[in-house]
């Protein structure tokens, strides 16, 4: 009985060590990982799985990690390992990664070349840095690599320094994706692009006595452009001219693409028999389009219609910006550089930057976008920029500069606005020598009211106060203590719309001098619209109206809370706009001022000929190039232009306010997942707000609840001993 019951033990004891082993070896091919964390920080986002999943071309990350490090370095390197690892199993075979062992010179490590290691990567540009390490109870500083290259194709982009965990997929991701769009993007095209120039022989004909001369060459030298660009871009271009006058072409073929249409009368006295004429280059990749209009029409007060083409040299770089576009390399972000905007510091003349300079802004948007100028005024808005943000302007726009505005929201531009209420005019030196006077806020009226009230929403001319707002911490001499700056709202978790992902892991902003937003709920129906509110002030919230005045000194709160409510501040608007000139003539473009000089020496030049056939050309019939209703486009809308300030917004894009800011940014440019991805390094995390009750009762239950509860529990142990020994005694007794 005893040797069975050994073998038993053993045949037990190795069934188990066999299973052991087996579950061993399928985790080495087999296995998952749980991430328990708040944002997922250790989990790699879709983002990262789609960048790497569609790499055409070989894509190598080379590591340069000096061994050994302390901590919280060796922390990094090894999250690093784990980082590249689940890079590597959703990546496709052109993923490859690896770590070289460096050590600083005069250092040896064992097992490989440090020296030629250093030097490899002292040639890839990255160096050593001077890091903090704790030895035997002293403080040293220590030379370490922590650096990576990455390698596609001839093109290399490098992170020189790593000493976080931080927002290290987001950069990584981001420095793929950029190389992947580079080259990539074109190899992975099966179908050619399709370059077509509708361009009428009709309109050839009257041409000339439009002004444009240079008709005639087009379809040469059109053709002549896209070949020099096949070269740069493996040959994916196709052109194609199409002539809508001829019989061998259907309607159909031009007619999705809007383009313009020109209709005449019989002029000249017969000369010029009656026609139409179409006109636009489309550039085409399966369903999507892109529609560059090659003439442009003006209609001036007084001179009267003008007819201006395209000029052939700025042909090539509208092709090469709306392929971008069409292929999603593109990242350009249009950005209103005239109307009295703030100024981005790429516009900005060299040492002539102000207050009003967006630096900040301009560094946190550079590291994925191209601020693009736009200027309205002299200009028009590209076909290629996807988003176009309005910052503060100050001008009135004329109803042509509307129009422009509106008509790139109908083509499914997206609109990014910061528009404030009251212009802040400062006083001159003598109106504020001995009265201590601050700035007067003067309501604005850009013109930009009319579009939004349209759309379904206003701004109201006031500012919003808030209790829970920032404290100024007061010096000695005036007192000590705090002060709160109620016209700079701190907007609470609770108040922040969690209901879109880009919104998810934001727990809190600071708003600065603005003003609350108001819906028409009405509108908003009827144009079936959503909306979403993004943030709002705190239910301690009021309007200050009328006399601003924002000096601390001077701002009191409301007696009752009756007369203080939630104030949204910020929506985000989506769906099919409709166009605020539908139904209305075409706004004329309003001419350049020209002195007495200039008027007169046109007057004395132009021919009675001329005159009249100014007066004929008016009887075209213009068809096409308006678009009534808007492709699923989104607006954005925030009545303050303080948030883009350098004092509120943190140029490496790691507090709240410019997580926000770039999130929108990345949603009006179709990249939520981009934004998801950026949101998971924000470590901003605020305790949840309890009431005073709730506070006393959970320090009071600290302090003497568990002693009282630790007590009891002591007493109803040695209880339930006693009992247990007489329970035994007894049995012994019988």
């Amino acid at each position: 009985m005893n040797a069975k019951s050994r073998h038993s033990k053993y045949i037990k004891f190795f069934t188990y060590l066999v299973v052991i082993l087996l579950i061993n070896a399928v985790g080495l091919t087999l296995f998952f990982r749980i991430d328990l964390t708040g944002n997922k920080i250790y989990s790699l986002s879709e983002a990262s799985k789609i960048v790497v999943s569609n790499l055409s071309e070989p894509l190598t990350i080379n590591v340069f990690f000096t061994k050994n490090l302390p901590a919280p370095h060796n922390n990094t390197e090894r999250y690093l390992h784990d980082l590249l690892e689940e890079y590597a199993i959703h990546a496709n075979n052109y993923f490859n990664y690896r770590f070289y062992d460096v050590s600083p010179e005069g250092e040896s490590i064992s097992g490989g070349s440090p020296g030629a290691n250093r030097e490899l990567a002292n040639n890839y540009g990255i160096n050593p840095v001077q890091i903090q390490v704790f030895e035997k109870d002293e403080v040293k500083f220590k030379n370490a690599y922590m650096g990576l290259v990455l390698i596609h194709g001839d093109i290399i982009e490098k992170i020189p320094t790593i000493t976080t965990m931080s927002g290290l997929e987001y950069k990584l991701t981001s420095a793929i994706q950029k190389l992947n769009n580079k080259v990539s993007a074109l190899l992975r095209l099966r179908d050619d692009i399709m370059v077509k120039l509708f361009l009428s022989s009709s309109l050839k004909r009257v041409a000339p006595h439009m002004g444009l001369n240079d008709l005639q060459e087009y379809p040469d030298e059109i053709e002549k452009i896209v070949k020099t660009l096949n070269n740069k871009v493996y040959n994916k271009l196709k052109y194609v001219y199409i002539d809508p006058s001829g019989d061998q072409h259907s309607p159909a073929e031009w007619e999705k693409y809007n383009l313009m249409s020109l209709k005449w009368p019989t002029l000249s006295e017969g000369k010029i028999q009656a026609g139409d004429g179409v006109i636009g280059l489309v550039m085409e990749y399966k369903d999507n389009f892109r529609v560059m209009p090659l003439l442009k029409i003006f209609r001036i007060p007084i001179i009267g219609t003008q007819y201006n083409l395209a000029e052939i040299d700025q042909i090539e770089e509208m092709i090469n910006d709306n392929l971008e576009t069409l292929i999603d390399i593109n990242e350009d972000i249009g950005y209103l550089a005239d109307h009295g905007t703030l100024n981005a510091p790429s516009f900005s003349p060299m040492g002539q930057q102000s207050n009003d300079t967006l630096s900040n802004f301009s560094t946190l948007v550079s590291g994925n976008y191209t601020l693009k100028q736009i200027n309205l005024k002299d200009g028009s808005i590209p076909d290629s920029i996807k988003c176009l943000i309005i910052a503060r302007p100050t001008e009135k726009f004329t109803d042509y500069e509307l129009y422009q505005i509106d008509q790139a929201l109908m083509q499914g531009k997206n609109l990014a606005i910061f528009l404030d209420a009251f212009n802040e005019v400062m006083p001159n030196a003598q109106q504020s020598l001995g009265f201590n006077r601050g700035p007067t806020f003067v309501p604005l009226h850009t013109g930009l009211e009319k579009l939004l009230g349209h759309y379904g929403v206003r701004i109201k001319k006031s500012l919003v106060m808030d209790q829970n707002s920032h404290k100024q911490r007061l010096p000695q001499s005036m007192g000590g203590g705090e002060r709160p700056i109620y016209f700079v709202p701190i907007i609470k978790n609770k108040f922040i719309n969690k209901d879109l992902e880009f919104m998810r892991n934001i727990k809190g902003l600071i708003a600065i001098k603005i003003s609350p937003l108001e819906l028409d709920e009405k509108r908003v129906s009827e144009n079936k619209l959503k909306v979403h509110r993004l943030f709002a002030s705190s239910e301690k919230s009021w309007e200050m109206t009328k006399q601003i005045n924002l000096n601390p000194m001077f701002i009191t709160p409301p007696t009752s809370d009756e007369e203080m409510e939630s104030f949204a501040l910020a929506y985000l608007m989506e769906g099919n706009f409709p166009s605020y000139f539908a139904g209305k003539p075409m706004p004329e473009k309003t001419p350049a001022k020209k002195t007495e000089k200039d008027n007169d020496k046109k007057e004395n030049s132009e021919k009675p000929a001329e005159k009249k056939m100014s007066t004929e050309w008016a009887k075209i019939e213009t068809k096409g190039g308006f678009v009534s209703k808007s492709k699923h486009s989104k607006v954005f809308l925030i009545a303050s232009s303080a948030i883009l300030r350098n004092n509120i917004l943190d140029p490496k894009g790691e507090d709240p306010n410019a997580m926000f800011i770039i999130n929108v940014l990345d949603t009006l440019n179709n990249k939520d997942d981009i934004a998801v991805m950026r949101s998971k390094k924000l470590q901003f995390n605020p305790l949840y707000e309890s009431s005073s009750l709730t506070k006393t009762f959970t320090k009071t239950f600290n302090i003497a609840g568990l002693p009282v509860l630790v007590v009891f529990f002591g007493l109803f142990v040695l209880l339930r001993r006693r009992s247990r020994k007489k329970v035994i005694q007894m049995m012994f007794d019988k």
